[in-house]
């Protein structure tokens, strides 16, 4: 109990104190959003919070207004041609993700925590349910994230956050920010979209082959 009231106060001081130092970057990036294309400059999307009960979540925007809005990024058929110019650099440098500090300030989220998985995903939070991750805050960055984030399959993502859950302490939290940190900048992790393997003409030979079966 001491830990998590330690761990909610830390996550309220380090909330409020970069939405009022990062209030700049906020303003130039909802000016290049707008810019960019039309639109809200933030998205906002039911997610399971602590304890399956649903909350809104905020992003900045990135991809085009008329995208699918409760389909995970990872499983759209290249989504690339959903992000905005603007939002494939936001998502490349995780800047998208710096709304979701209201969601913690809010105390929908904390610094650390399970990835807050989308309404509609059933397997994901039927998963979590199982590993015992389903009581606690969900986060902004998590042990499954940075253990492979997007890559993950759901039975693995949903482990490491049962195991994040069994473990929890001051230490694992720090951990976990200082290696979210350097996935970031080496981009580790996500995956953007399937990409629908390309149609290889047969050969002349490998046609008539097919065409005598």
């Amino acid at each position: 109990m001491r830990y998590l009231n330690q761990k909610r106060r830390f996550d309220v001081l380090v909330s409020a104190t970069a939405l009022v130092v990062l209030a700049p970057l906020f303003l130039m990036l909802a000016v290049l959003i707008k810019l960019d294309s039309r639109g809200p400059v933030f998205f906002k999307q039911q997610r399971v919070g602590r304890d399956e009960t649903l909350f809104w979540i905020y992003k900045f925007r990135t991809m085009r207004d008329d995208t699918p809005n409760d389909v995970p990024t990872h499983l759209f058929n290249e989504s690339t041609k959903h992000i905005t110019p603007i939002g494939g650099f936001l998502r490349k440098t995780s800047l998208d993700e710096l709304p979701q500090l209201i969601n913690i300030l809010q105390g929908d989220m904390s610094l650390v925590g399970p990835r807050p998985a989308l309404w509609n995903q059933d397997d994901l939070i039927e998963a979590r349910r199982h590993a015992g991750a389903a009581h606690v805050l969900p986060g902004l960055t998590g042990w499954a994230q940075v253990k492979g984030r997007d890559e993950l399959p759901i039975d693995v993502k949903a482990k490491l956050d049962g195991d994040y859950v069994r473990h929890m302490s001051h230490r694992m939290d720090l951990l976990c920010l200082v290696l979210t940190v350097r996935n970031v900048l080496l981009r580790e992790g996500i995956i953007e979209g399937r990409v629908e393997p390309p149609v290889v003409p047969l050969k002349e030979k490998e046609m008539t082959h097919v065409a005598k079966k």
